[in-house]
């Protein structure tokens, strides 16, 4: 009980701080960019946020990176949570509509949309297709240039995204329409370059405007059958945006047509192959094409939004200085970082606390009852994070800190809820029989002899609830709630190693610190009891 009331304080400041944050952003009603987890849209979002802070220095504009595949972004937008991101009429047409086929009128799809909210505008000029490419010495040598030839060759790996194999336009149907034999594997986009470069893999989906396909000197398969349809890049937005930010969307309308496919792969090939972050890519294109861009960058972005905009580098334009892994580790945005994975992880535990520990004791004379409640626990620990994070969206339609935070405390509960209830019931029962005996009521059995005897136990549960919330934390960057992921998810966007480190050691140091913490309070709890 005596941890309860130190942890009370603790949790109604994150709840506080978090309900502000949310409020405040809502109130001053910043632009709020998205971008789903690859490469292009990074960059496209960095593009869109500069060419509005260029336009009006002081707008407010957020950028949330890397919120993760379509159904992901497009719930974010329907919520409200973003504005506008750079989406794929394609994709559009197939994933959001449901179209069966491809090239309805664009009036058609507006009117589609509307009833949404939403509403496309600004084509950027340009059209990233998929496709399946292949390393080219080994086109040559099975004498293969379409898919359609593929059908005859079933020992060939296929390592596919894993959008790509549950996309209508994807896998399922491409299959189907080839009549292909092969069965792929998922691979995130970003590891399968590699992948295929070590040649673990033969054949993998390509966006069109890759820089990887020159770099790695890769065949792009013809699509002989014309299955995929294009997808000319365009702005999907919420249709009150014009309204609400009517600066910032005349700002955007002019990049209408004004990326073409050349300069979309010379930008991608910045980021991929001489490691630029995405704000210095996105300022040196609108530079070279006679627009001023914020010196800003994405920098600013980050800290307005609470969520990842760009590598963390404070030097865009010097590779050198990007390339070490200890100015990777200590960038500007460490600070940041660290503030929101503390908040997830201490929050998390904080309420799973205040949740488990009442349910554990009122459910300890009910023994059935509290194995229901372990089982229901134990249940929700094997929902994949991700499937939690976008059924928390799905439910709360918002993103960012508080269905991360209820997703980790969920995830969370069970050591909490089992290590109080094993610790409940290791106190010998002679003990609380005197207590009765000597007329102390129920209540103060509980407080003076079950939960002291119990602590032990019970802070054992806190730790391993608080180790597994500083790993799971780092997904909560896939929708726009921060913490250290968000170098992970864009090391993985971009195939990154370093920065992948980046972000996983300071995850690695932090789950340490705690143990060191636990440690030295259970040696202490130890120690004051022998005395």
């Amino acid at each position: 009980m005596m941890l309860l009331r130190r942890l009370r304080p603790l949790l109604l400041l994150l709840v506080c701080a978090a309900l502000t944050g949310a409020s405040g952003a809502w109130a001053a009603e910043p632009l709020r960019i998205g971008s789903k987890r690859f490469t292009e849209s990074y960059i496209l979002a960095e593009v869109l946020a500069q060419t509005v802070r260029a336009d009006d220095p002081s707008a407010g504009v957020e950028v949330r990176q890397g919120l993760g595949n379509t159904a992901i972004v497009h719930a974010a937008l329907k919520a409200g949570s973003i504005d506008v991101y750079p989406e794929y009429l394609g994709t559009i047409e197939r994933e959001i509509l449901g179209h069966p086929a491809t090239g309805a009128p664009l009036e058609q799809l507006q009117a589609e949309l509307r009833p949404l909210g939403l509403a496309i505008g600004v084509p950027l000029g340009f059209n990233n297709g998929y496709a399946l490419a292949m390393r080219s010495a080994q086109a040559r040598e099975l004498g293969l240039t379409t898919l359609s030839q593929l059908k005859a060759q079933p020992a060939l790996k296929l390592g596919l995204s894993n959008e790509f194999l549950g996309r209508a336009d994807g896998w399922p149907g491409l299959s189907k329409r080839y009549a292909l034999p092969q069965s792929p594997t998922g691979l995130d986009h970003g590891l399968a370059y590699r992948a295929l470069a070590d040649a673990q893999i033969d054949v993998t989906d390509v966006y069109t405007t890759d820089a990887q396909i020159a770099a790695l000197d890769l065949t792009v398969l013809a699509d002989d059958g014309h299955f995929f349809p294009r997808y000319d890049a365009v702005l999907l937005y919420r249709i009150d945006l014009p309204q609400r930010h009517p600066r910032a969307w005349a700002a955007l309308q002019k990049l209408q047509g004004r990326i073409d496919e050349t300069a979309m792969i010379a930008m991608n090939a910045q980021a991929e192959v001489k490691r630029q972050p995405f704000d210095a890519i996105a300022r040196e294109f609108l530079a070279a094409h006679g627009q001023k861009s914020a010196a800003s960058g994405s920098s600013a972005s980050a800290s307005a939004s609470g969520s990842a905009s760009a590598a963390p580098s404070s030097s865009p334009g010097a590779e050198t200085a990007r390339s070490g892994l200890w100015s990777r580790l200590t960038g500007p945005d460490l600070g940041r970082l660290t503030l929101q994975h503390l908040a997830l992880v201490l929050g998390a535990v904080a309420l799973a606390t205040l949740v488990g520990v009442p349910l554990a004791v009122a459910l300890h004379p009910w023994p059935r009852w509290r194995e229901a409640l372990l089982a229901v626990c134990a249940l929700l620990q094997t929902v994949p994070s991700l499937a939690m994070l976008a059924l928390l969206i799905w439910a709360m339609n918002r993103i960012g800190p508080v269905p991360a935070l209820i997703a980790l405390t969920l995830y969370a509960l069970l050591p909490v809820l089992r290590n109080c209830t094993v610790g409940l019931s290791e106190v010998p029962e002679g003990l609380t029989t005197a207590a009765r005996a000597l007329g102390l009521t129920r209540g103060q059995v509980l407080r003076s002899v079950q939960l002291p005897l119990a602590l032990p136990v019970m802070l054992a549960g806190l730790r391993t609830a608080t180790s597994l919330s500083v790993g799971t934390a780092t997904m909560a960057a896939f929708i726009g709630a921060g913490g250290y992921g968000e170098r992970i998810v864009t090391g993985l966007a971009l195939n990154d190693q370093t920065l992948l480190l980046a972000g996983a050691l300071p995850a690695a140091a932090l789950a340490l610190l705690f143990e060191g913490v636990f440690g030295l309070t259970a040696w202490g709890l130890a120690r004051s009891r022998g005395a």
